[in-house]
C-alpha cells in the first residue's frame, strides 16, 4: 500500500481543515487506517483510527469531538476533518495503514503540515 497525504495548511485558531490520504494497492481495504501527528521536539502521537470497514473509529482524547476520521474504500481515500482547531494541533500529520488499532503501522504516507495560528 502506498499512501499520499494532502490538505495541510495554515489556518487561524477555531478554523477547519480536511486532510486527505490517497491509497494505492489492492489490499487497501484489508487495513485499518490511522492518522498520527508530530510536533517539533515531540514524539509522533496517535490521533485517530478507522477500521477497515469504517464501522469503528477511535480518537485521542485531545481531538475527540473536534476531529472526524472517515474513509471511502471505493475511492481508496481516508479523510480527517479537523474543526475548532487549536494552536496545539499544529504538527506534521501522517496517514498510516495498520492491521488493528494497536498494531504498528505497516505503511506510512509522507507528512502534511498543519499550522494553526492563535
Amino acid at each position: 500500500v502506498q499512501l499520499q497525504a494532502s490538505g495541510g495548511g495554515l489556518v487561524q485558531a477555531g478554523g477547519s481543515l480536511r486532510l486527505s490520504c490517497a491509497a494505492s494497492g489492492r489490499t487497501f481495504e484489508n487495513y485499518g487506517m490511522g492518522w498520527f501527528r508530530q510536533a517539533p521536539g515531540k514524539e509522533r502521537e496517535f490521533v485517530a483510527y478507522i477500521s477497515w470497514g469504517g464501522g469503528s473509529t477511535y480518537y485521542v482524547d485531545s481531538v475527540r469531538g473536534r476531529f472526524t476520521i472517515s474513509r471511502d474504500n471505493a475511492k481508496k481515500m481516508v479523510y480527517l476533518q479537523m474543526n475548532s482547531l487549536k494552536p496545539e494541533d499544529s504538527a506534521v500529520y501522517y496517514c498510516a495503514a495498520m492491521k488493528t488499532l494497536v498494531a504498528e503501522p505497516d505503511y506510512w504516507g509522507q507528512g502534511t503540515q498543519v499550522t494553526v495560528s492563535s
